[in-house]
């Protein structure tokens, strides 16, 4: 049986060398497959201008695509025209996995209110690049009804730690603060292993988030104390650059409920541990 890794970049290389452990043949798709490691079999190709070669005893299927630059060009490029190569491969190939999961994005939620969200919650991406990303989404379900989209909030763990970065540099207070949603490299990558491999059928969405949706600044606080840094200052000017920053995630509280109930158990089920095993120097970060 073959796990085919669709964009196997840092998170998707960690969910291949998962799968690798756990005995399953990885085959993993991108621009330059030499960098990947030896127990991921690399496919160097451009999914936006190609079809892959599809090995015909593919089991399961991750999309864990991304775009090479925030305009929409590469947006569309990356989840749609991406996607349909994939698609298409599979169909010429007349391989029917038995799972498919997409992994995409809870910037799909354009909610500034502080409100709850779930999976009955209906998304409302912005225009521009969160909407190219929900209609991959929806494409993907247009093609394979039965497939699965897990929506991950901000992804942070071995070389995501702009956070920290910012902290070190003297970041300041937000005057308003946003609830702010993550989850830890290390557990979105476990969560799509545990949904492919369950039993039961996993449902058609999810969204991949820890149990702590928090104010931003609960979490610069934690970060400066944990660097041994002085309270930070209040940012008092018109328009604080934590604001700025955190708009796109909007400002919500993010349910991870239905995650849960497929008892799936986090690493780090918070920005705690998981921000103290970063500051330890756990875990690896992939090409």
């Amino acid at each position: 049986m073959t796990v085919l890794i669709a964009g196997c970049g840092d998170l998707g290389t960690e969910v291949g060398l998962r799968f690798a452990r756990l005995g399953h043949a990885v085959v993993g798709l991108r621009r330059e497959a030499s960098v990947l490691p030896a127990e991921i079999t690399g496919q160097s190709i451009d999914l936006s201008i190609k079809k892959p070669v599809i090995p015909p005893v593919t089991e399961f299927v991750v999309v864990a695509i991304s775009a090479g630059s925030p305009t929409i060009e590469a947006y569309r490029a990356a989840y749609l025209d991406g996607l349909r190569n994939l698609l298409d491969a599979l169909d010429d190939a007349r391989v029917t996995p038995r799972r498919v999961l997409l992994v995409s994005s809870t910037a799909v939620y354009d909610i500034n209110d502080g409100s709850r969200v779930d999976e009955q919650t209906p998304a409302n991406p912005r225009p521009g690049t969160d909407s190219i990303v929900f209609d991959a989404e929806r494409m993907l379900h247009s093609r394979i009804p039965t497939a699965t989209v897990l929506r991950l909030a901000g992804i942070y763990g071995p070389g995501r730690e702009r956070l920290i970065n910012q902290v070190r540099a003297g970041a300041k207070l937000s005057a308003k603060s946003r609830h702010t949603n993550r989850i830890h490299r290390d557990d979105a990558a476990a969560a799509i292993v545990h949904l492919l491999l369950r039993p039961e059928q996993p449902a058609l969405l999810y969204l991949g988030v820890d149990n702590a949706s928090v104010p931003g600044n609960e979490v610069l606080t934690f970060l400066a104390a944990e660097l041994g840094l002085p309270e930070l200052a209040l940012d008092t000017s018109a328009v604080p650059a934590s604001t700025r920053e955190g708009q796109r995630g909007g400002d919500k509280i993010l349910s991870n409920r239905l995650l849960r109930d497929t008892d799936f158990t986090f690493t780090y089920p918070t920005y705690r541990e998981g921000y103290r095993a970063l500051l330890a120097g756990a875990g690896t970060r992939h090409p």
